[in-house]
């Protein structure tokens, strides 16, 4: 059996690889670090005309029409090159929130400008218990009030699904009503931003049952991002093991040293016990199977550690001069930090996992 990607998907992958590598280039990824972009717009405008950043989407609504499968190659390359645009935001949970809780009319309204690049769109599925608010949401039918407390991207989406208690509300975040406020994080690059909404117009998206919903978005977004921590740990390894082979001391290369290769081999280890279960979850997202949740689960705790460990160790591999700014070790590091809190953290994951486990016991 071929447990791989096919010829196809690699040739998908590749082309955004290349893409990435022009356009998401260290120097791309700075402005927005420094404030001077709001998110990397050349790299979104070329995701979105490939059809790479809609793969998942259904080309009724704008899509690529592709599948889940070639998104999980997008998001890795989209890791791995540290892009800075609004993906996980706009598609892993806004748009995969409207595609499964929509109406038909919510829908034709909205993902086609989503699928375009036109719209940017957030969402706030609780899938964070870092953030606490004085002000929870209330929504009475009509109008929306209260704070949300971390909105990926909120700064510039013009879009946003929230969960009000077991109902998923769509508000226009350009409508009246709505005032932002910029979040310090540690990761510049995804910003964030705190939305307070006072009586803003608002509509219940047609799902029955919102929990439901969040709950199968969240568990993609874990497969996806789990692509995303893969390739940018990967990247750290590669990273660590150019300069060890550049970098001399005591007349040889660091890289001959046997504690270096027992820091990247550790690194390795771990990104491919990541892989495999960002593998195993990819296909449970792209069958809709029984086993997502505990697929999901998995690669998202086991992701989340390999990043962690990879920024950490690549830092230490490029020795004092991974720890200044001109280095991208901190960028990598910055990213690892944000990701492994922006659905939740790992230690909620693994108890998610181990209450699918357990369930799967009984």
């Amino acid at each position: 059996m071929n447990f791989d990607f096919s010829d196809d998907q690699r040739l998908l992958q590749d082309a955004v690889r290349s893409m990435l590598a022009e356009n998401s280039t260290s120097q791309a990824v700075r402005e927005v670090l420094e404030g001077r972009a709001t998110h990397c717009a050349k790299v979104w405008r070329n995701l979105n005309e490939m059809g790479a950043a809609t793969a998942a989407l259904p080309e009724t609504y704008g899509g690529a029409g592709l599948g889940y499968l070639e998104l999980c190659l997008v998001a890795e390359e989209a890791g791995r090159h540290l892009a800075a645009v609004p993906l996980s935001s706009s598609i892993y949970l806004a748009a995969e929130a409207l595609l499964r809780a929509g109406s038909d009319a919510q829908k034709q309204r909205w993902l086609p400008g989503i699928a375009q690049g036109e719209v940017i769109a957030t969402a706030a599925l609780g899938g964070s218990e870092r953030y606490r608010t004085p002000q929870p949401l209330a929504f009475d039918g009509q109008r929306l009030d209260g704070t949300s407390p971390a909105l990926l991207d909120g700064a510039i989406a013009q879009l946003a699904v929230l969960q009000v208690g077991t109902d998923l509300i769509l508000a226009d975040l350009n409508g009246p009503g709505v005032k932002r406020t910029a979040l310090p994080t540690v990761d510049p690059t995804r910003p964030l931003a705190q939305i307070a909404f006072t009586a803003t117009p608002a509509e219940r998206l047609a799902a029955a049952d919102g929990a439901a919903v969040t709950r199968r978005v969240l568990d993609g977004a874990a497969v996806l991002l789990a692509f995303e921590q893969v390739g940018g740990a990967a990247r750290i390894l590669e990273l660590a093991r150019d300069y060890s082979l550049e970098r001399k001391a005591f007349g040889r290369q660091i890289g001959s040293f046997q504690a270096l290769k027992h820091k990247m081999a550790d690194i390795y280890t771990r990104i491919e016990l990541a892989r495999a279960h960002a593998y195993y979850g990819a296909w449970a997202l792209a069958s809709d199977a029984p086993e997502l949740p505990r697929a999901a689960a998995a690669a998202r705790v086991a992701a989340t550690r390999a990043f962690l460990f990879a920024a950490e160790e690549g830092i230490e591999l490029h020795g004092g001069i991974g720890f200044t700014w001109e280095m991208d070790c901190h960028l990598y590091y910055r990213r690892a930090r944000h990701l492994a809190q922006v659905i939740g953290s790992e230690h909620a994951w693994r108890a998610r996992l181990g209450d699918e486990l357990i369930k799967e016991a009984a």
